[in-house]
């Protein structure tokens, strides 16, 4: 059977969550791996059809440890079937969910080296129960300045599954 590396740079475990869903979606294609980004220093790019990169963005940024994952591996990943997606919460609001709305798409596009033809952003989840009290604190400030929800109790999905199940077919066609 086919081999598709997933790659994950999550911190809160919605990246994770995404890419489980498209693993799911992929079963019966593909065989797939799926792989902490920050736990892999090698990858026998030979063994694999298809690489799916998924990252979360973390008071603003991606992981350092992505782009330097990115330059180490550069030829490689412009040789294989690769995509890339961002996960973060503006993209909760319509407009900010496509890469060409996504302020976090654009900038992922000027510092990467790496620019796979299939791109996607998807909307996280807030987990207020889950956040260390610095996290929690500092979330809530960012979502009252953008109206988003600040209740300290409630966990909130705002990922949209259809748009994950469509990047689905769209990476399996690629």
């Amino acid at each position: 059977m086919k081999k598709a590396l997933l790659l994950h740079s999550s911190r809160e475990g919605q990246t994770v969550k995404i890419l489980r869903s498209i693993e799911s979606e992929l079963a019966g294609n593909y065989e797939c791996e799926l792989v902490d980004l920050h736990d892999m220093p090698e990858v026998n790019w030979a063994e694999y059809e298809k690489v799916l990169i998924g990252a979360s963005i973390r008071y603003g940024h991606l992981n350092k440890k992505l782009y330097r994952f990115i330059e180490n591996n550069l030829s490689a990943l412009n040789e294989t079937k690769a995509a890339f997606f961002c996960v973060n919460l503006t993209a909760r609001k319509p407009g900010k969910d496509t890469p060409e709305g996504s302020v976090y798409m654009k900038k992922f596009r000027k510092l990467s080296p790496w620019q796979p033809e299939l791109q996607d952003v998807f909307a996280g989840a807030l987990y207020y129960p889950r956040y260390k009290l610095f996290d929690r604190v500092m979330i809530q400030f960012i979502m009252k300045m953008t109206g988003g929800e600040t209740d300290p109790t409630k966990e909130v999905e705002y990922t949209n599954w259809d748009r994950v199940k469509d990047f689905s077919e769209r990476f399996r066609s690629l």
